[in-house]
């Protein structure tokens, strides 16, 4: 944006226009999201055009109460503390009774900077390791429904 004079949301839009034919339904997800108790946002990168459109193609569109995009970030995308801070005083959240779920490791410091209990979702990506400090780190899983039936197999 400041080096190449980019409209942010011109290229947000683009960038974004991309298909989801790969992207299918999980329906133990949609499970697990519905059996875990306390409100679920979704804090991302993308925009939220983007971002529902894949969560309604995946089946969770309906688990989430909220979503904040890097819109909502006013640009400033994770893992600058700035959108954290926008997201726990947007939505009501305590970030000491809260938790971050994330591909990205580096995305979790900031979260456990304000004291969230931090899930990195080890998926492989080449990128998601980048910046990882075990000290910010609460739990590595590698898939979100394996974990989630994990935790909620007793309820």
């Amino acid at each position: 944006m400041r080096e190449n004079e980019v409209d942010p949301y011109h290229f947000l839009e683009d960038v974004h226009d991309i298909a989801l034919d790969r992207v299918g339904p999980n329906e133990r997800l949609a499970r697990g999201l519905g059996l875990l108790p306390g409100r679920k946002c979704v804090f991302t990168n993308g925009n939220a055009p983007y971002a529902r459109r894949v969560l309604e193609r995946i089946g969770i569109g309906d688990r989430f109460e909220h979503l904040h995009d890097i819109v909502a970030c006013e640009l400033r995308p994770k893992p600058e503390p700035h959108g954290y801070d926008l997201l726990c005083r947007q939505f009501g959240i305590d970030p000491t009774t809260a938790c971050m779920v994330e591909d990205m490791a580096r995305n979790l410091r900031p979260a456990k900077a304000l004291g969230m209990t931090t899930v990195w979702v080890d998926n492989g990506s080449e990128h998601g390791n980048h910046d990882n400090e075990p000290g910010h780190i609460d739990c590595r899983i590698t898939d979100v429904a394996d974990w989630l039936h994990d935790i909620l197999e007793d309820q």
